[in-house]
């Protein structure tokens, strides 16, 4: 496996880049379109034109920095968030907004749909819950909530005390949401290393995931096997676990500092991640080593995505890697 360089955009933003998803082909749109979220309060949508990118357009709408962005399974609708605590919904090709939906009390975080697209599912920062809206009726679904004590060590501070519960808060504010490739499970991380896995369709918790004892910033589902879930943490390692059986499967190391972002390639053999050491790793998920180390940016690396490189039944070369920092810049390579 091998990462190639296409294209690599400087000033792609005019702040740092702190999110990125593929909006993925449809009937109107051909070839998959790119989502960057940036703390210039900007959206901006790429054309893929084979081997390189092409801006589309700039999607104004959050007052704050967005820190989040997903598109749905059609490619047709996106959604992304921002420290205004608003996750805006909107037609990907029209720009029209669809649905503003409120999270207080504090900013939303990590977002995704569900693989039938259906529902909308948000990490809800401090407070402690992922909140679910259904992209029928765009109302609110269900609540998911994360115990203050869930995964972690308990605090030596009396239990019933401000400091306590301010400290449990604060343990929990939740960063990253992934759902599985079937819909059934949906994963949650937080500040201080706690990685929940809820039934999507009870909205219960059913277990946590240990390994991290800092904040999990990031989470992949593999698109070929429901189990298997990757974690990004500021310990700097990124974790493979069978999210069933609660099995640490292996923890890769390389990063010099925190691993703030994850993907895990289509065929589900390979990830990347990018760290605050300003490297893009790849990863052969079979052996669980390092397969290729990339300094094409900067400053931090905050969102790596992979996608299939053209629609179904058109002939393209393998798929395309992107990844985005504070340096403004957003880099395009082939994975192969």
């Amino acid at each position: 496996m091998k990462l190639v360089s296409l294209q690599q955009l400087s000033d792609a933003h005019t702040d740092g880049i702190w999110s990125v998803a593929w909006a993925p082909p449809n009937p109107s749109s051909p070839q998959p379109i790119l989502l960057s979220g940036s703390l210039d309060e900007t959206v901006k949508t790429w054309s893929l034109n084979e081997d390189s990118l092409s801006l589309i357009r700039t999607n104004q709408g959050h007052a704050l920095g967005v820190v989040g962005v997903a598109a749905d399974p059609t490619g047709r609708l996106a959604a992304s968030s921002s420290l205004d605590c608003i996750v805006r919904l909107w037609d990907i090709e029209t720009n029209e907004t669809k649905a503003l939906f409120e999270s207080p009390p504090s900013e939303s975080w990590g977002l995704t749909f569900d693989p039938d697209g259906k529902s909308l599912a948000v990490a809800g920062g401090s407070s402690r819950t992922i909140k679910v809206w259904s992209m029928e009726t765009l109302n609110e679904e269900v609540t998911m909530e994360i115990p203050r004590n869930a995964g972690s060590s308990e605090t030596m501070l009396p239990p019933q005390s401000s400091a306590a519960i301010a400290a449990a808060v604060a343990g929990k504010f939740v960063l990253a949401v992934a759902i599985s490739a079937d819909g059934r499970r949906l994963a949650a991380s937080t500040m201080d290393g706690t990685i929940a896995i809820f039934d999507m369709f009870k909205g219960k918790m059913l277990h946590t995931l240990k390994g991290h004892c800092m904040p999990v910033r990031s989470l992949a589902y593999s698109p070929v096997d429901p189990r298997v879930l990757l974690s990004a943490s500021d310990d700097g390692h990124v974790h493979m676990y069978d999210a069933e059986s609660r099995s640490l499967v292996g923890a890769m190391s390389g990063h010099a500092s925190w691993a703030l972002s994850v993907a895990i390639s289509p065929d589900g053999q390979a990830a990347a991640s990018g760290s605050s050491d300003r490297v893009v790793r790849l990863w052969d998920l079979g052996t669980r080593s390092c397969a290729q180390v990339l300094n094409d940016h900067q400053d931090q690396v905050w969102g790596v995505a992979f996608t299939a490189a053209a629609a179904p039944g058109e002939k393209m070369r393998g798929y395309r890697l992107v990844t985005v920092s504070d340096d403004r810049s957003i880099a395009l390579y082939d994975y192969s």
